[in-house]
């Protein structure tokens, strides 16, 4: 029987302002991705989110991104290599201090947005971003986007690296994440990412905007948190793959 993680960025209001729907999604995926203070998040928010997500036995990660706010981490802010390191070495060390109160255990960091798109696609921003998750003592591992530069700088690093897809994004021939500005970037219909999903898990094959299909490798399937109608595409591909004989498992079990 076919296993797989499913994933989900969270923790990403702060204040009193909240994005998504954290609890209900914490029913639904195996994993998740706390952010960590930079795009999103503050003490508060991931004291809950993290204590939400060991109440349900969710495995969790760090999700570091820009310090952009406004942009919801979805713009590049030119940064030096040594710069990004520190960034994501101080995002992931917050939540981890957070963690040590709940108590829970941080796994694993997955970048977020634009960073992750950089780290994707450049070798020095993915090096940067290894550099961070080897410094710490513990043994994190990386939630990279399959085929991409940062699965590859990981694993010749050392680092464990998994990797994931996502059921709710359009992909480029070369294996990255269509621009969001660009139409079609985002699925919308729950029903449609799902037999786009089941397909893929079939053949290995993934579609793509422009091209024809490519072959993608994946241990996760990312569904985003802060996406209208997030939660009802989440619960409706884990109807979806618990029909089609796939058991939910996180890649960390």
């Amino acid at each position: 029987m076919l296993e797989i993680d499913l994933n989900s960025d969270l923790g990403e209001g702060y204040g009193p302002w909240r994005m998504g729907e954290d609890a209900a999604l914490l029913d639904v995926v195996t994993s998740a991705n706390v952010a960590c203070g930079g795009h999103a998040s503050d003490p508060e928010t991931m004291f809950a989110t993290l204590s939400a997500a060991v109440a349900r036995g969710v495995v969790i990660g760090a999700h570091p991104g820009y310090p952009d706010r406004e942009g919801f981490g979805r713009r590049v802010i030119p940064m030096s290599g040594p710069e990004i390191t520190r960034m994501v070495a101080s995002q992931i060390g917050a939540l981890i201090g957070v963690a040590a109160l709940v108590p829970a255990d941080v796994r694993y960091v997955k970048p977020h947005g634009a960073l992750g798109n950089l780290a994707a696609a450049d070798r020095a921003a993915a090096e940067a971003v290894v550099a961070a998750v080897k410094a710490f003592p513990q043994r994190l591992a990386i939630l990279a986007i399959s085929g991409t530069m940062l699965e590859g700088v990981a694993r010749a690093a050392g680092v464990p690296v998994y990797s994931e897809i996502f059921a709710d994004r359009a992909y480029l021939p070369d294996g990255q994440l269509v621009p969001r500005s660009r139409p079609g970037a985002v699925l919308h219909d729950a029903e449609a990412a799902a037999e786009r999903l089941i397909g893929f898990l079939d053949s290995g094959l993934m579609p793509t905007l422009d091209a024809g299909p490519i072959r993608l490798a994946a241990q996760s399937i990312c569904v985003h948190g802060d996406s209208p109608g997030a939660l009802a595409m989440a619960q409706r591909l884990r109807a979806r793959l618990a029909e089609a004989g796939v058991t939910l498992k996180p890649f960390l079990g």
